[in-house]
């Protein structure tokens, strides 16, 4: 819908992003999955990392763990008996930083 006294200086955005972004967005829009997230800035992680940097369960950040999988913000990868997660969409880091910046 166009509005003709509305005026933008922004190109408009591409509406295959505006889709991909609103399931990210609506990925991150759980508290736990923002920790793990910060969690893991600094690198790989694994579960039992996670558990003590959050306090959660195990089953529980597994849970988390495999939705963001699912969307594609985290992966994984086998080390020996472990699974070392990472942050895998850069655009993650940008988001926590403008969280930390929107902070009272």
């Amino acid at each position: 819908m166009q509005y003709p006294h509305v005026q933008t200086t922004h190109p408009t955005i591409d509406p295959a992003l505006l889709i991909r972004a609103a399931a990210v967005i609506k990925c991150l829009g759980h508290p736990l999955r923002l920790q793990l997230l910060e969690a893991m800035e600094a690198g790989e992680a694994t579960v039992t990392d996670l558990q003590a940097r959050t306090g959660a369960s195990q089953s529980t950040v597994s849970q988390q763990l495999a939705t963001l999988r699912g969307h594609g913000i985290v992966a994984a990868r086998r080390d020996g008996l472990f699974v070392r997660y990472s942050i895998a969409e850069p655009k993650v880091h940008q988001i926590l930083a403008c969280i930390r910046g929107c902070g009272a």
